[in-house]
């Protein structure tokens, strides 16, 4: 077993989905590392032991996430950023001695519920107040400008007209809807935030800081590198196996686009492309399973399923995705005649595999542990944990000969696979430490302990977006479900349905896309999912399928311009224009786009039954499956104007139509689709075959 190559945290570019951050070294720098260190071990220590009640457990997570938000964004563009301003480390430390509150005062409370105090007030508007502050300078103006909407319409919404006006509430009504209970700021989204999501996110890291992204880019580059147009397919493996450890999109684009976006452009790719293919493959990653993105997490908790559920519904899909995305870069490569890499200088991916085969070990028990019925937290804590111990334990065995340390190593896996058999956490927690005790004393090892430490920060600091937005959305769900407003949207779209199920999908991605335009995916799902997704529901759409269904165009807003998150992380790099690059990928991801429409007609799709409480029919998942692959390939070819020869306009429109006719699940659609489908391929080979006849 050879040791990794440990590698550093990814160097940040220019655009950074998560506001301006600091650039900190010396004293200041330490002392971040430090919160973000605190922070990390505080969350390992809750899904271990989980030593406090639910409220404090939310309150102080939200507390560290806004300590690190004023610690790690300067208030403004123009700030200084080489150090933390006074008021900045002030407002840190208010606002963590504030999440606080929960925990001291948890038993007055509980006893005083609904009947909130004037401290209990002033804390909670502090409390607000400082998170949308902390929401401002993580996630931009946006975000907390709906918030704010949402909490104006809760406080002054009686003074509306007609049907917008709502019963008076008071200020301690809100204050204790936003601040006291679980329905606000500290809801299933923070929760899910303090849970679940914060644990793989740290799986996520420290996989990266092992070496991931190198297995990953070898094993691609391997592979498909000498393909035509390998280069752009090693993006989409690459960024797709990302995308299974990693759950977000603009992170993917930030790591593996430096290594894909470039080999792209040096073989001939145009850098509007190489952007959009690596923007596109990134965005996949919050579908594809085993982690996906945080919306997943949250998804199982809001709809009470197990998480595995989700998995089940979103791997179809997910598949289809990145199938999309490597028949596009195919047709593109040929249209274009581009071909791949020398294949001398592509690297041999079963060495790579042979040589860093554990790497892929946490993987494979995090997702044995997913579907064999254990917990996503426990699943997580296992997961990271084994990755851990291979990091630690890679070091021990390449830094010394000594049989007493190699046998330590075994000792240790050994004290892992003990966890399996219901002894808990406390083996794991053995094992890790005689890890860390030997590092200390061979070749090499207080290297790898550096490398965890970084990982534990890095985990901590990319978990602030993340959580923040959780935090924040819990305003809005605060007012809907105070208000009841989610039902005036619910009644608009049942009421269009009830003539039109598409117009009411079609209604329902133009609010998800607009959302997306200004704020993440996790709001974006949280918001439509509140007001949208219970309307599809009563209209005859499965409950997952609506909820996926929002999801699916939550993600797709990222690549949609004008404000596309992952277009502009991957213009960054491409230096190429970001609009430019957000509708090249609206073109590469048409699946994005088309799929949900398809699982809404065929649930089939996404793995659920056509009728509540029927049974799953395998034929039907394997015809639906059949009709999108070809769909997908037909839209390719009408996207690029490219199959085995250049496509002229009347094809292109033939081929789109007979596509079309396949998305829809309506009386004799699929016949005349797969009829046209027929003539069009027969047409197009006709054609090519007569125009290299010609040729020769």
């Amino acid at each position: 077993m050879a040791a990794p190559e440990l590698q550093a945290a990814p160097a940040e570019v220019p655009f950074d989905e998560t506001g301006v951050k600091r650039e900190l070294t010396g004293l200041a720098a330490k002392a971040l590392a430090a919160v973000a260190l605190a922070f990390s071990t505080y969350q390992l220590i809750i899904a271990a032991f989980a030593p406090l009640s639910s409220l404090p457990t939310r309150s102080i997570h939200v507390g560290f996430l806004m300590a690190l938000a004023f610690l790690i964004h300067p208030v403004s563009r123009s700030a200084e950023r080489r150090r933390i301003a006074w008021y900045d480390a002030l407002l840190a430390a208010v606002a963590f001695l504030l999440a606080l509150y929960h925990l001291v005062f948890e038993a007055e409370l509980i006893a005083r519920a609904g009947e909130p105090s004037t401290m209990d007030l002033v804390v909670g508007t502090a409390t607000v107040v400082l998170l949308f502050e902390a929401a401002r300078r993580v996630l931009g103006t946006a975000l907390p400008l709906i918030a704010a909407a949402f909490l104006f319409y809760g406080l002054f919404g009686e003074y509306l007209p007609g049907f917008l006006a709502h019963r008076p509430y008071g200020y301690d009504q809100i204050v204790g809807q936003l601040y006291l209970g679980t329905e606000g700021i500290y809801g299933i989204p923070t929760l899910v935030s303090a849970t679940y999501i914060f644990l793989f996110i740290l799986f996520g890291t420290f996989l990266e800081h092992a070496g991931m992204i190198n297995l990953f880019n070898s094993v691609a580059l391997g592979f498909v590198g000498h393909a035509r147009g390998g280069p752009a397919k090693v993006a989409v493996i690459s960024s797709g196996m990302m995308g299974t450890i990693s759950g977000s999109g603009v992170a993917n684009v930030l790591t593996v686009g430096q290594f894909t976006i470039p080999l792209m452009k040096r073989f001939g790719y145009a850098p509007v492309f190489a952007g959009a293919v690596e923007a596109t493959s990134s965005m996949g990653g919050q579908i594809m399973p085993p982690v996906m993105g945080a919306v997943a997490f949250i998804m199982a908790e809001t709809l009470n399923v197990p998480y595995v559920t989700i998995v089940q519904a979103a791997v179809v899909p997910a598949v289809l995705y990145y199938l999309t995305a490597f028949w596009m870069v195919h047709l593109e490569a040929g249209r274009a005649g581009l071909l791949g890499l020398p294949k001398e200088d592509c690297p041999n991916p079963w060495l790579a595999i042979r040589r860093q085969w554990y790497l892929m070990l946490p993987l494979a028990v995090l997702v044995y542990m997913l579907f064999d019925g254990f917990t996503p937290m426990f699943s997580g804590i296992v997961g990271l944990s084994l990755t851990a111990m291979l990091i630690l334990g890679v070091a021990i065995v390449g830094g010394t000969k000594s049989i007493f340390f190699r046998v330590l190593f075994w000792v240790a896996v050994g004290l892992v696979a003990a966890s399996f058999f219901k002894y808990g956490i406390g083996p794991i927690i053995i094992g890790i430490a005689l890890l860390v005790a030997a590092n200390f004393v061979v070749a090499g090892g207080r290297d790898t302990l550096r490398t965890i430490r970084a990982s534990l920060i890095d985990g901590a600091r990319q978990a602030v977006a993340v959580g923040i937005a959780c935090a924040i959305v819990g305003v809005i769900i605060a007012t809907l479900t105070l208000t009841g407003a989610a039902s005036t949207f619910a009644e608009f779209v049942l009421h269009v349905g009830a003539t039109s199920l598409v117009l009411s999908l079609l209604l329902t991605m133009a609010v998800c896309l607009v959302l997306g335009m200004g704020i993440p995916t996790i709001p974006n799902y949280i918001i439509t999912s509140s007001i949208a997704a219970p309307a599809l529901l009563k209209l005859g759409v499965p409950l997952i399928v609506s909820h996926m269904f929002v999801f699916y165009f939550g993600i797709m807003a990222d690549l949609t311009p004008p404000v596309a998150l992952a277009a502009f992380a991957a213009a960054s790099i491409a230096k190429a224009s970001p609009m430019k690059i957000g509708w090249k990928a609206t073109h590469i991801a048409i699946a994005g786009f088309v799929i949900p429409y398809m699982a809404v007609y065929d649930p089939a799709l996404m793995l659920q039954p056509a009728a509540r409480g029927g049974a799953l029919d395998p034929l039907a998942i394997a015809y639906v499956v059949f009709k999108a692959l070809v769909a997908i390939g037909l839209w390719g070819a009408a996207a690029i104007g490219h199959l085995r020869a250049p496509i002229n306009s009347v094809e292109r429109v033939f081929a789109f139509a007979a596509a079309a006719l396949l998305v829809a699940a309506v009386p004799w659609t699929d016949q005349a689709g797969f009829a046209l489908s027929a003539i069009f391929i027969a047409w197009h080979l006709w054609r090519a075959r007569a125009a290299r006849a010609a040729a020769v």
